[in-house]
């Protein structure tokens, strides 16, 4: 007899509804994909869950309360998620993140510094 995945431990409704909607609705379902991949299954489906779904999934398969996961298994899930959301698209709707510039600013001469892109020239400023 199969487990429904709303009566796994850890699993909450909303967990129980993202993971039937992404086609994961007995224990044998989550065993089958395991942790990883049920989480980014419900990421690709463009839910935005925390990483305490996927602490939650492991506990789930592993029986215990998700907080309950050694410190060295919430390390190799970390590692396995980066990995496995590394091949993701980037989302749609939103342009991949341009490169980070630095400006630098150059001095007058005497020292100081040159005017400052925020104040206007005719010193009104809001204070």
């Amino acid at each position: 007899m199969s487990t429904s995945t709303a009566k796994m431990r850890n699993i909450g409704p909303k967990s129980a509804a993202w993971l039937r909607q992404v086609g994961l609705r007995t224990q044998e379902d989550l065993v089958a994909v395991g942790s990883v991949e049920a989480f980014m299954r419900v990421k690709r489906a463009g839910f935005r869950p925390s990483l305490n779904l996927l602490y939650a999934l492991e506990g789930a398969l592993l029986d215990c309360h998700w907080q309950q996961l050694p410190e060295a298994r919430r390390g190799e899930l970390l590692v396995a998620y980066d990995a496995a959301a590394a091949l993701l698209p980037p989302p749609r709707g939103r342009p991949a993140a341009a490169p980070v510039t630095t400006t630098h600013v150059q001095e007058e001469e005497g020292g100081a510094p040159a005017m400052n892109l925020f104040d206007s020239p005719g010193g009104d400023q809001d204070d």
